[in-house]
C-alpha cells in the first residue's frame, strides 16, 4: 500500500515536472516570438515629437518671441492610490491643493492621463519625479517667451499653452511659425519612464523663424517716450506708429496701456488691442496737408495763393466754423502754419468733395494698409453722392471721416518720399519695394516746406527734434462719446517726418484724453515726436544739421497751440 502510494506521488511530481519542461520549451522555443510580442505591447510605445516653433526676431536679429524647452507632469490615475502619503509633497510641489488632487484621482480613477501641471521649470519637474509615486510621469514641451515683454506686445501678440497663436503676429503668421510633430517607438520601464529610443517613425518639422520689420531700438525708445507723456498727462492712451519713408516698413508701433505676454494672470483685455491699426478716429488738422497737396495738384491754387479767412468763421446752416482767431488774409502756407479751418474749408468749398476725396483714397484712406494684421479697422472715407457744402469743409480739415493711426502714417509717406505710395510691412523688406505714384514730387515739396514751417513758427515748434530739421501738422479732436462728440475729451495728434530736407522716417504720435489741463496736439503730442525722433535718427546714423542757431534750444521747450 505505501509503495503504491510513493509511486503515485513520484508519477505525479514525474507529470507536473514534464509539463512544465515542456511549457519552458514550448514559450522559450515554439512560442518566442509570441512572448516577445507581448513584452514589446507592455514596453514599448510610440511617442510625439513635439515641434519646435519658429522663433520671431526684430529686423536686426534680436529675438522677440523663442520657444524654451519646459516639462509637462501627467498622472495615470489608474495606477495610483489617491492615499498615497507622498501626494502631500507632490501637491506641495506643483502649488497644488492636495484635497482636491486626491478627489481628482479618486473621480477619474478610470482614466490612463490627467494633467498636474504643464510647462514647469525641468528642475521643478526632477523635484516631482524623484518623489517615486507611481503613475505619476513628465514629458518635455515648449513654453513661449517674450525678452521685450510688454514693450512688443501687441505686435508680436502671444501663443496659448499649446502653442497656437492667439493674438498679433503669432496668429497671423500661425502657419508659417508652427512646426509638424514627429513620431518615435521608445522602450519604457514600469514607470513609464523612456529607457531606449528605439526608431524614428517620422521626425519633427520645426516652424519658420520670421525677420519683423520692427527695429527692436527704436520700439523701446518710442515706448517710453509714449508711456512717460501718457502718465504725465494722465491720458487714457496713447499710440506711435514709425514708418521708414524709403521701403513702407513698419520700425516702431507701440501702444498704451499694454500688458506683459509672459504674465497674464493681470491682463486686462481692453489693453489687447493693437489701438495703431484696430482703433480709429477723426485725424483732424492732421488732414490739412493733404488737402492742400490736392489743391497744389489741381491748379488752382498756386503757391503764392492767398486766402481771406475774415471774420475768422463760416456758418453753414446750424453748423459754424471756427478758427482760433481771426487771421485776415492768409498765404496757403499760413493757412498750414495758423492751422485755419476757415481757410482750408474755403479752398475744399472751390475744388470740390470729389478731388479731395480721391486724393484721400490714392493715399490710402478707406482701405487696409495690407500689413495683414488681424482685426485691422479700415476707416470710413465718406463718398455721398452729392456733397453738401458743410461736408466738404469738414473733411478738408479731418471730420466726417476716420482712419487708423497706420493710414495717417502711410499719407504722410507719401508726402515724404516724393509721392510714392509703398505698401506697408510689418516684415523685413528685403528687396526695394514697388510703390505707385500718387503726386508729384513737385506737390510734395511743397507741401513738405508748409510743414517745416508748421514746426518753425506755427503749431507744432515743440517738436523740433534737436539738431535735426522737421517738419509735420499738430491735430486736436473731439472724442466721439455715446452722446456725440464730448466737450472736454480730446485726441492729440502729431503727424511728421525727418529730417525735412531729405526725410527718413515719418512719426505719428496720438494720445487719448489727456486730463493734465493741455490737450492740444501741439502741447501733447508733438514734444514726444521731438524726442523719439531724435533719438530715432541719431541711432540710425544720421547725421546731425548743426545750426548754432538753434543750438541752445532744447527741443520741445517752446510751442503754440495746435
Amino acid at each position: 500500500m505505501k509503495a503504491w502510494r510513493f509511486g503515485s506521488v513520484l508519477g505525479a511530481f514525474l507529470l507536473v515536472v514534464g509539463v512544465l519542461g515542456w511549457r519552458l520549451v514550448d514559450l522559450q522555443v515554439v512560442d518566442k516570438d509570441f512572448l516577445r510580442k507581448q513584452g514589446d505591447v507592455r514596453t514599448i510605445r510610440v511617442e510625439t515629437i513635439d515641434a519646435h516653433r519658429g522663433v520671431i526676431l526684430d529686423r536686426h536679429g534680436e529675438p522677440l518671441a523663442v520657444s524654451t524647452p519646459v516639462q509637462t507632469v501627467w498622472a495615470n490615475p489608474s495606477e495610483m492610490d489617491p492615499d498615497e502619503p507622498r501626494l502631500a509633497n507632490l501637491a506641495r510641489l506643483l502649488d497644488l491643493n492636495e484635497a482636491r488632487l486626491r478627489e481628482r484621482l479618486r473621480s477619474y480613477a478610470s482614466r490612463e492621463f490627467i494633467y498636474l501641471r504643464r510647462k514647469i521649470q525641468p528642475s521643478l519637474a526632477r523635484q516631482v519625479m524623484d518623489l517615486n509615486i507611481a503613475g505619476v510621469y513628465s514629458r518635455q514641451e515648449y513654453r513661449r517667451y517674450y525678452p521685450a515683454g510688454e514693450v512688443t506686445a501687441h505686435v508680436v501678440g502671444f501663443t496659448n499653452i499649446d502653442e497656437h497663436g492667439q493674438e498679433g503676429i503669432e496668429l497671423a503668421y500661425d502657419q508659417w511659425l508652427s512646426g509638424e510633430p514627429g513620431r518615435k517607438r521608445v522602450l519604457k520601464d514600469n514607470r513609464g519612464r523612456v529607457i531606449k529610443d528605439l526608431t524614428l517613425i517620422r521626425d519633427a518639422q520645426p516652424g519658420h523663424d520670421l525677420s519683423l520689420s520692427i527695429d527692436l531700438r527704436l520700439q523701446y525708445l518710442a515706448y517710453r517716450e509714449l508711456k512717460a507723456v501718457v502718465s504725465a498727462h494722465h491720458a487714457h492712451g496713447g499710440t506711435l506708429v514709425m514708418l521708414d519713408v524709403d521701403t513702407g516698413e513698419v520700425l516702431a508701433m507701440v501702444n498704451q496701456g499694454s500688458y506683459n505676454p509672459n504674465d497674464r494672470s493681470q491682463l486686462a483685455p481692453e489693453n489687447l488691442r493693437n489701438k495703431a491699426l484696430t482703433d480709429l478716429f477723426e485725424p483732424g488738422s492732421t488732414m490739412k496737408p493733404v488737402s492742400m497737396a490736392a489743391a497744389l495738384e489741381s491748379g488752382r491754387y498756386p503757391v503764392n495763393t492767398t486766402i481771406d479767412t475774415s471774420p475768422g468763421y463760416r456758418r453753414f446752416g446750424r453748423f459754424t466754423i471756427r478758427d482760433h482767431r481771426n487771421y485776415g488774409v492768409l498765404s496757403l502756407t499760413d493757412i498750414i502754419v495758423k492751422s485755419s479751418n476757415v481757410g482750408i474749408s474755403k479752398i475744399a468749398t472751390e475744388l470740390g468733395g470729389d478731388l479731395i476725396r480721391d486724393l484721400y483714397a490714392r493715399m490710402g484712406f478707406g482701405q487696409p494698409t495690407g500689413v495683414g494684421f488681424p482685426g485691422e479697422a479700415v476707416g470710413v472715407l465718406p463718398a455721398p453722392p452729392k456733397w453738401r457744402p458743410v461736408e466738404e469743409a469738414t473733411m478738408s480739415y479731418g471730420y466726417g471721416m476716420s482712419v487708423n493711426a497706420l493710414q495717417l502714417a502711410q499719407a504722410y509717406m507719401v508726402l515724404a518720399n516724393g509721392g510714392i505710395r509703398y505698401p506697408l510691412s510689418l516684415i523685413k523688406v528685403d528687396e526695394p519695394p514697388v510703390g505707385e505714384r500718387v503726386l508729384s514730387e513737385k506737390v510734395t515739396y511743397q507741401v513738405r516746406e508748409m510743414l517745416r514751417q508748421v514746426v518753425e513758427r506755427g503749431t507744432g515748434t515743440r517738436a523740433r527734434p534737436g539738431f535735426y530739421s522737421a517738419g509735420g501738422k499738430t491735430g486736436t479732436v473731439h472724442l466721439v462719446g455715446s452722446h456725440g462728440y464730448e466737450d472736454s475729451q480730446y485726441k492729440a495728434i502729431f503727424a511728421g517726418m525727418a529730417p525735412i530736407e531729405d526725410p527718413r522716417i515719418v512719426t505719428v504720435v496720438a494720445v487719448d484724453a489727456p486730463q493734465s489741463g493741455e490737450y492740444y496736439g501741439g502741447e501733447v503730442a508733438a514734444p514726444v515726436f521731438a524726442r523719439v525722433m531724435s533719438d530715432a535718427l541719431r541711432l540710425l546714423n544720421v547725421k546731425p544739421e548743426l545750426d548754432v542757431s538753434r543750438s541752445g534750444e532744447a527741443p520741445g521747450s517752446v510751442g503754440a497751440r495746435g
